[in-house]
């Protein structure tokens, strides 16, 4: 049996409960598989306590790939602190167990449904527990050096699904994210553009702007003009560099 629990928990989750229900069930196959299945009767003679651990595993495996997808690009010294968070936590054998899971989830172009795995979250962690899980996964946006403002939205948003008040988020957002949060609004402001946008969207409008106001397209205008259109251009140059080193694109 070992190899297809995966794939038929799988199949039977995407039936039950659509793509997330899926995921699901790929991860608890996944888990059952590599070390679940030897240690079977042990498991069903023990408390709720090692099953609460296992659904713990899952539901931060899923919210951490929900954060590292965020911005589209993969980052590898956010998924080194993940596999890294989770050797210090279970050790060697298991955290390398939960990380090919892992990967297999952040390689899927299945959409995670945010809420759902917030809401099983809910059902077994203490608030104290979730605020501890927003550090973590503020860990993990910050992992390549910065977190960006995509990816504060999304934890912001998986902060309220967690129903964790504004002002715990607050507290715990300035540990990681501090002034450059003004910064990044008005280099997107210069663009064009939220806080929002997507990395596509930034380099469209970038390019745009720097094809309207590069020197070679305003030597026809007045002094004046000229001045005008090439502080421009410096400004959306900074604007641009700023939101890079932002996002790590």
């Amino acid at each position: 049996m070992k190899g297809f629990s995966k794939f038929i928990l799988a199949f039977l989750g995407f039936f039950i409960a659509g793509s997330v229900g899926g995921l699901i069930g790929f991860g608890l196959g996944y888990l059952f598989d590599e070390y679940v299945l030897g240690q079977l009767i042990q498991y069903t003679q023990t408390d709720s306590t090692h099953k609460k651990a296992v659904g713990f595993e899952i539901n931060v495996l899923f919210l951490a790939a929900v954060v590292i997808k965020v911005d589209g690009n993969i980052n590898q010294r956010e998924l080194h602190f993940v596999r890294n968070a989770f050797l210090s936590m279970y050790g060697k054998e298991r955290a390398n167990s939960a990380f090919k899971m892992f990967k297999s989830i952040i390689q899927s172009k299945s959409k995670i449904n945010t809420r759902q795995v917030c809401l099983n979250v809910n059902e077994h962690m203490q608030m104290a527990e979730r605020i501890n899980l927003l550090r973590f996964l503020f860990n993990v946006a910050k992992a390549d050096g910065q977190v960006g403002a995509l990816e504060v939205n999304k934890l912001k948003s998986i902060s309220n699904y967690l129903y964790i008040s504004s002002y715990d988020f607050e507290s715990v957002k300035r540990l990681f994210y501090k002034e450059q949060q003004t910064v990044s609004r008005n280099s997107y402001a210069i663009l064009g553009l939220d806080n929002t946008a997507s990395n596509e969207e930034i380099k469209s409008a970038y390019r745009k702007l720097v094809k309207k106001y590069h020197p070679d397209k305003i030597r026809t205008l007045t002094s004046a003009q000229i001045e005008a259109s090439e502080e421009k251009f410096r400004e959306v140059q900074k604007a641009y560099e700023k939101i890079q080193l932002a996002r790590g694109m």
